[in-house]
């Protein structure tokens, strides 16, 4: 009977210890990216954050603690075919912020005849991230984070 009763916890022992050593493997690949082209960012988004430095030291400002409520719930519709409409969605704004126009991108540099015009620094198929440079003095840097929709 003791024969008997150490195989069985033997078994256990050995059963167990190969169902619990198991361990998955984790991914070592990073964030997906997607290619920066028209056609990948065309899309709502919207701005979710908004940030000023006015120099490669200095610390940057949240500009959207500093945006009205009517304009933080702002849409913009990125469309392939090179335009876009800008949405006061939400709380409007008095006047209404609506606005249409187009668009290019030339390698990772974004330009419109409006609202979007600088560098594109990441976009992993669902997050967008451009930046500007020397808006308001030499040295300054805009960083735009949207989200899509």
């Amino acid at each position: 009977m003791k024969t008997i009763t150490m195989k069985w916890t033997l078994m256990v022992l050995v059963a167990g210890s190969l169902l619990f050593s198991c361990k998955k493997e984790k991914s070592s690949d990073p964030a997906p990216t997607c290619s920066v082209t028209m056609a990948n960012l065309s899309g709502s988004y919207k701005l979710t954050s908004l940030q000023y430095k006015s120099s490669a030291s200095a610390t940057p400002i949240e500009e959207t603690d500093f945006m009205e409520p009517c304009e933080k719930d702002d849409i913009i519709i990125l469309k392939s075919d090179g335009t876009y409409d800008f949405k006061d969605q939400g709380t409007v704004c008095t006047p209404s912020g609506d606005e249409h126009g187009t668009w290019t991108l030339k390698g990772n540099t974004l330009t419109s005849n409006g609202k979007l015009n600088g560098t594109v620094t990441s976009f992993d198929c669902k997050t967008m991230v451009y930046v500007t440079e020397n808006v308001l003095v030499q040295g300054d840097k805009y960083t735009f984070t949207m989200v899509k929709q």
